[in-house]
């Protein structure tokens, strides 16, 4: 059985709430989980302590069987100290898009066609 430790969403609409949770990844993200190991608030402040609460024994307890964080939990765990950063690189992330690309193209050939008169 392939093990996940993952957030669960609660809260009503525009206004959520995250349960971090260790769960079979076949089951549906709000659905069946095996242990509650957390909380997430993302609408309190980066600095508040209540943002995100952890059960540290339990969240050990989980990695030890297996159970693979997912990247928000991870960066989560990685802040309380309980596994180690890895190190992230996404080299797409700054190269534009295709509609980006043709108006930096256009602009470049505008602003190019004055200098050349």
């Amino acid at each position: 059985m392939s093990m996940k430790i993952r957030l669960a969403r609660g809260g009503s609409k525009k206004r959520p709430f995250y349960a971090i949770v260790a769960t079979d990844s076949r089951m549906p993200r709000d659905g069946r989980f095996l242990e509650k190991l957390g909380t997430y608030n993302p609408l309190l402040a980066k600095d508040a302590e209540d943002r995100v609460k952890l059960n540290v024994e339990r969240v050990q307890y989980w990695l030890g069987q297996g159970a693979q964080a997912t990247d928000r939990v991870a960066r989560f765990l990685e802040a309380a100290g309980l596994t180690e950063k890895k190190a992230r690189n996404n080299p797409k992330a700054a190269v534009p898009g295709k509609a980006m690309a043709a108006r930096a193209a256009k602009k470049a050939a505008r602003s190019a066609a004055p200098a050349e008169e």
